[in-house]
């Protein structure tokens, strides 16, 4: 019986250290997230990313007010959902196959990682089919590396115009994943760039195209994000610690 409750005596002592830390580390890039605006722009809201984070870990983020999550892989979105009962805004962020869309249309609030046609047109037959309409966001490639998807900067307005007539979505901004590198300077470039895609988009006004987030901006660069004008910023190691891997 000893050795029951000190197992539960731990694991109440390690959700209480995770619930804090979560807190803590919150509330400190809420404070980051605030300085780098400068008050140019909106402090952009703060979706936490939940890849190989489990549910319980997740649910502790309703104490520091997130309802946004993001997700990168459809099945194991789909294993989490029985156990986060809806609390949260959830965002597919990560790349998406035609197939898998299917699967996941009903379960999220928005599909952030947009980058083809055909991807577009599945993801509005689908949701047409089931009496949804989805919002989506157009993925950019800001440094064009193919392996992460994303359409070139110049192709922005025509993606746009492609897509925005579908009946089953509804195109709500930008989104774009930076690079991994140090280079500062290099990635300040790429973030001022994308706000003024962002507003190049606004000012061309194509029908159906409501140009109101820019995602963009990740744990090693979202001051930087934030700096140049990102609605929202996506999240997840800086909050949780280091990442899990499966």
């Amino acid at each position: 019986m000893r050795d029951r409750l000190s197992g539960c005596s731990d694991g109440y002592v390690e959700e209480t250290m995770n619930r804090e830390m979560i807190l803590e580390n919150v509330e400190r890039i809420r404070r980051e997230l605030a300085e780098a605006a400068e008050g140019r722009y909106p402090v952009p809201r703060l979706m936490a990313v939940t890849k190989t984070r489990p549910p319980e870990e997740i649910l502790l983020l309703k104490d520091a007010g997130i309802t946004e999550i993001g997700e990168n892989r459809v099945q194991e979105l789909k294993s989490k959902l029985p156990a986060l009962g809806g609390g949260f805004r959830i965002h597919l962020i990560g790349r998406l196959q035609r197939n898998k869309v299917r699967q996941i249309v009903t379960d999220v609030s928005m599909i952030q990682s947009v980058d083809s046609v055909a991807l577009a047109e599945e993801i509005s037959r689908r949701a047409a089919g089931a009496g949804l309409c989805m919002d989506v966001l157009a993925e950019i490639s800001p440094a064009g590396e193919e392996q992460k998807g994303g359409i070139p900067a110049a192709e922005t307005e025509s993606f746009l115009r492609q897509i925005a007539p579908l009946e089953g979505l509804r195109v709500k901004g930008l989104m774009a994943v930076m690079p991994l590198t140090e280079d500062t300077e290099y990635l300040d470039g790429l973030f001022a760039g994308m706000r003024k895609l962002f507003e190049r988009m606004r000012e061309a006004a194509v029908p159906g195209v409501d140009m109101e987030e820019l995602s963009m901006g990740m744990s090693g660069d979202y001051r930087l994000a934030a700096r140049h004008g990102a609605t929202v910023v996506r999240v997840g190691s800086a909050i949780f610690g280091p990442r899990e891997t499966h």
